[in-house]
């Protein structure tokens, strides 16, 4: 029990001295998180790919600010989504390393999360872009 104990406020003590690290420091732990989802997850490399189609379609038909700020968020969101489904897969994937219907229920729910997000991210873009395409391809 002691050592127990022990263990605990030694790892508080990390936490403490964690949590004082600098800001240079904090930045370079998210990049690396940001880094991480990119290169090992497929979904985060698709929703990158299709982000960086529509911020192109938004420069060729040259949206105003409002419209930018409504990609970016929509954008954004999916983004911080994707991130956070990977966390929620990584953290059941360690407490239930074998085959369980409740991991599965979690990575699910997690998945259709995104999925509905990323469904209202292409509803917004097509608010958004949609009309002004039309106009540019002279069929509206």
């Amino acid at each position: 029990m002691a050592r127990s104990i022990e263990s605990q406020s030694a790892g508080s003590e990390g936490m403490r001295e964690q949590s004082k690290q600098s800001l240079a420091h904090s930045f370079r732990h998210a990049i690396e998180g940001v880094c991480y989802v990119i290169s090992c997850e497929r979904n985060v490399r698709i929703h990158l790919a299709v982000a960086l189609s529509v911020i192109a379609m938004g420069l060729w038909l040259s949206i105003d600010a409002v419209q930018w700020a409504l990609i970016g968020v929509a954008i954004a969101l999916v983004f911080a989504g994707e991130m956070l489904n990977t966390v929620v897969e990584l953290i059941i994937d360690q407490l239930m390393p074998t085959h369980n219907i409740n991991a599965k229920n979690i990575k699910d729910v997690a998945a259709g999360a995104i999925l509905v997000n990323a469904m209202v991210a292409a509803f917004i873009g097509l608010l958004v872009l949609g009309p002004t395409l039309l106009s540019k391809l002279g069929l509206r």
